[in-house]
């Protein structure tokens, strides 16, 4: 299923459920958030080796269960990933041959959904300020180093982790509020899949940014 088909799907559900409820208790949110990314491992071996631009995208929703407070969840794509710089004498798989290569780019790409507990202020000056805290599960679909090779193989599936951040929402009239806020993303499982003895964790400052209806 392609992932446009994806957020369209679950857009129609949300939109569905919203319909059913209170418009004030429940919120839709458009997002579209550029992010740097980067790759650390505990294997003293393995260096980091620079980050990567990347964005996520997609729709979020907010369930409020008390006037400041809400559950928030949704489905994004996330494009992410990192650099490694692997010892010069161990072998990693690239384009389902082995290969010594030293310096690695992972390009990563996920279906993300996040977990988290919202907490809001009350509005001021058009203006309402917010902080987070939760976490994050992803299922990759695509990776590859940037040039043309395949790195499926070399890539766990699965990834979950934290995410703590905050912003504001400012009205642009109405329940319309344009969302701007700072996330921080810190995973908990090993990313990469190799002949490597490491555990590599992916961590992401992302900018978010979103419409809320």
């Amino acid at each position: 299923m392609r992932h446009s088909t994806l957020l369209v799907l679950l857009g129609l559900i949300l939109a569905t459920n919203i319909s059913a409820q209170d418009n004030k208790r429940t919120r839709l949110s458009f997002v579209l958030s550029p992010q740097i990314s980067w790759l650390s491992s505990d294997n003293s071996s393995v260096d980091g080796n620079g980050n990567l631009f990347g964005y996520n995208f997609g729709v979020v929703m907010d369930r409020f269960f008390d006037t400041n407070y809400a559950f928030s969840t949704g489905l994004t794509i996330n494009t992410t990933g990192g650099k490694l710089s692997y010892p010069a004498d161990n072998p990693v798989e690239i384009g389902g041959n082995l290969e010594y290569p030293g310096d690695v780019t992972y390009r990563l790409k996920y279906i993300e959904v996040p977990i988290a507990l919202k907490l809001i202020t009350n509005e001021f000056h058009r203006s309402r300020y917010y902080g987070q805290f939760g976490l994050y599960t992803q299922y990759n679909i695509k990776t590859n180093d940037g040039e043309g090779n395949n790195l499926k193989n070399e890539v766990n599936f699965f990834d979950l982790g934290y995410q703590l951040g905050g912003g504001m929402e400012y009205s642009l009239g109405g329940d319309t509020y344009m969302m701007l806020g700072l996330i921080y993303s810190g995973g908990f499982l090993d990313v990469t899949d190799n002949a490597i003895d490491d555990k590599t964790t992916l961590n992401r400052f992302t900018f978010q940014f979103g419409i809320i209806f």
